[in-house]
């Protein structure tokens, strides 16, 4: 399947890259200057979604193992669309904000800057429970062996990032010698066996008005799931942009170097600073990690 899709003008096409180009080693990414070559489950099979960005545009291909005919050019559209952040309102963002003291400034630095996504909201919730309370480095070795130890892969050898259908097939102790605390290895299996059981229809959720009150009380029934968290999956799985993730150290990192204070902020401080700019938090907080690394 083949689909061509207009960016805009301003689009950051090196943000995107380097979002996926975490894991060096490339096992199930393989990420160049202008492409990136992404393993994935389509329908239950093995896939390979290979982008590439040419002038003001994005040629999206995806090579499936199998049959793909009940999913179509539509949902590949959807889904690149979204990985792109090409759903997210920027222009009233930044139209709304560029005057204001603290943001216009934040804003100049990186205009256009868009929330990349994951492929799909299952991988956007396993990385983010991953990479709870560790450092990125270590959360990108347990997900490379994550995926190696769960074996899916496209016929072109690049290995494909597992659904929960692969994960459920793991036990806890084959999670424990991936790198995983006994509490993470016990919330994937659990969120696995729901997303089987139709509790969390992720990619129903995804095709509809996102019903964030739902997925919200849903997910913090699971033990292990807490509010960075879900607000990170909504962020990277959904596209949602008003998670306050005043939780994460390089966002109070960012908003320390935003405001220029000596002293670190809390994460009450962040939290409150944040409340305002209610439905754009979780892209604030993007814009702060960006203000954060520079």
């Amino acid at each position: 399947m083949f689909h061509t899709i207009e960016l805009p003008a301003d689009f950051r096409t090196a943000d995107f890259l380097a979002f996926h180009r975490r894991d060096l080693q490339s096992v199930a990414e393989q990420v160049g200057t202008r492409f990136i070559r992404k393993g994935l489950i389509w329908n239950h099979q093995p896939a390979c979604l290979t982008i590439h960005f040419r002038h003001q545009t994005a040629e999206a291909e995806l090579s499936v193992d199998g049959s793909c005919e009940s999913y179509g050019q539509d949902k590949l559209s959807a889904m690149v669309k979204r990985m792109l952040g090409l759903t997210q309102p920027i222009d009233t963002f930044e139209q709304t904000y560029r005057n204001h003291p603290q943001l216009g400034p934040l804003i100049l630095r990186n205009p256009g800057l868009r929330v990349p996504l994951a492929a799909t909201p299952f991988e956007a919730l396993t990385w983010a429970i991953t990479g709870q309370q560790i450092s990125v480095p270590a959360a990108i070795s347990i997900r490379r062996k994550l995926i190696q130890r769960t074996g899916v892969k496209h016929s072109d050898g690049l290995m494909c990032y597992p659904d929960a259908a692969q994960i459920a097939l793991l036990n806890e102790i084959t999670l424990r010698e991936t790198g995983y605390s006994q509490t993470k290895a016990r919330t994937l299996l659990n969120l696995s066996a729901m997303i089987l059981e139709n509790q969390l229809p992720l990619d129903e959720w995804i095709e509809t008005s996102l019903p964030v009150d739902e997925i919200s009380a849903r997910l913090l029934s699971l033990r292990g799931i807490g509010p960075w968290t879900l607000n990170y999956a909504l962020m990277r799985g959904f596209g949602w942009l008003d998670g306050s993730l005043h939780g994460d150290v390089a966002v109070r990192r960012g908003l320390q170097a935003l405001l220029g204070h000596s002293e670190k902020i809390s994460e009450e401080q962040t939290r409150d600073w944040l409340m305002p700019f209610s439905p754009y938090r979780a892209l604030i907080a993007a814009h702060l990690w960006a203000l954060s690394i520079e």
